[in-house]
């Protein structure tokens, strides 16, 4: 990676709202009927609320519905601010009311419990069918609990993940702050790949933050099953500078693979079972995969994701079925929510251009992230991609990672830029 710099910067954030928009003018200027086809949206995260929204952007007269359970939905992105103390949920917390009142999109708060293909319709736990001519599906993450002996999602209420925002962010929050002082935070990070690649270790920046102030004698222990982490020298410049020997963090080659939990005594087999890591509060984000719907449906591989056609985010398992976001099997780009916003794009424009009886185009795409290490020093990485040989890849010399050593101004400028940039997408998608 290059380092970050002014002009990259403003090349990704030009790309990031621009991706999907070239050539839709064409495609809305000849849809030949293909305004009265019925597009069904599941999932009213940062993948579906965009394509649902850019939908009837470039075609108003679509007839679009988004179909989510949750009548709020909570960010993944912020919820680590919430839960080092200085953001509150409300900061977190989106609504619909702007996609259905100045967009004209449907929204029906239930679950898709099935979808019948052949037919062409989703099923709702209510009990109605929804029809559909093209279904976008972002169902985001599910757990492999299976994965580690010792706990199931059962024990989610004691051991939290806090990786879906909502309940889980607000119970880890109340945890550390009932942690007596000189208590150990252990988190047990996920393996690869997973939701937002740097955020268990914003995670623990921010929880060492809230600590610094509050419950100075504390510690924390990260068990990772990785060797490496993204960002690993940004996060752990910026730990010795604001925490010392606070943050312990151990490679999975080096004693930090987790074995087993023993969750009615708070600990963590380690080492292959040689060393036993106890907790105050424990915090396991677990191997993760796509959610279960797509399960439910048929479209993941072995793997547990679900494979798709990178140039329009087609399913290859349904010719009429698309799949974003996090679910999806991406190529070089990371399941993030920035990711899943520009992916809605793409998925909005093929559906529309295809409508129209047109080839997709090939945009391209870009992932920012930014991650605090406390609320005024922030770190952060971008890059561009472009479909190339069947996936998206990265394009070189595109983007870019923030320079080490940096000073305390610039490390401020880019806490400024993390905020808005979480209110510039949480706009463009939700607002």
């Amino acid at each position: 990676m290059h380092d970050f710099n002014r002009r990259n910067f403003l090349k990704v954030a030009g790309i990031s709202s621009a991706a999907a928009l070239t050539g839709i003018g064409c495609a809305a200027n000849g849809m030949r009927g293909a305004e009265k086809a019925h597009i069904v949206v599941v999932g009213g995260g940062s993948g579906g609320a965009t394509t649902a929204k850019y939908i009837k952007q470039f075609s108003p007269d679509m007839r679009v519905t988004l179909i989510e359970p949750n009548a709020t939905y909570y960010t993944c992105y912020g919820s680590n601010w919430v839960i080092g103390g200085f953001a509150g949920m409300d900061d977190i917390a989106q609504g619909y009311d702007t996609l259905r009142d100045e967009y004209g999109i449907e929204i029906i708060e239930d679950r898709v419990t099935a979808v019948d293909a052949d037919a062409r319709s989703v099923r709702l736990s209510g009990g109605d069918r929804v029809s559909y001519d093209k279904l976008v599906m972002s169902p985001g993450i599910d757990f492999r609990y299976d994965d580690m002996p010792g706990i199931s999602e059962s024990d989610a209420e004691r051991i939290p993940h806090a990786w879906k925002a909502g309940s889980q962010t607000e119970l880890l929050r109340s945890q550390l702050q009932d942690m007596p002082n000189g208590g150990v935070f252990v988190m047990v990070a996920p393996p690869n790949p997973f939701r937002c690649p740097p955020g268990p270790y914003e995670r623990v920046s921010l929880v060492a933050n809230y600590f610094k102030q509050e419950k100075p004698r504390s510690k924390i222990i990260i068990l990772d099953p990785k060797d490496g982490f993204s960002k690993q020298g940004l996060f752990e410049e910026g730990w010795a500078e604001h925490y010392g020997d606070m943050i312990e963090w151990r490679a999975g080659s080096s004693g930090g693979r987790a074995e087993e939990i023993d969750v009615s005594n708070m600990t963590v087999l380690a080492d292959s079972g040689f060393e036993r890591v106890r907790a105050d509060v424990l915090n396991f984000i677990p191997a993760q995969r796509a959610g279960q719907i797509a399960h439910d449906v048929g479209l993941t591989n072995d793997a547990g994701w679900v494979p798709v056609d990178q140039l329009t985010f087609k399913s290859e398992m349904d010719d009429n079925i698309y799949v974003l976001g996090d679910a999806s099997v991406a190529g070089a780009m990371p399941k993030s929510g920035h990711s899943a916003n520009n992916q809605g794009k793409i998925v909005a424009a093929a559906i529309v251009r295809e409508l129209a009886g047109q080839e997709p185009i090939n945009p391209s795409s870009a992932n920012t992230c930014y991650s605090l290490v406390t609320p005024d020093y922030a770190v952060s990485v971008a890059a561009v991609y472009q479909y190339q040989d069947g996936a998206m890849a990265g394009v070189s010399g595109a983007g870019g990672v923030s320079p080490s050593g940096a000073s305390t101004s610039f490390r401020r400028r880019e806490a400024e830029y993390t905020r808005a940039w979480y209110n510039g997408i949480t706009h463009d998608i939700w607002g």
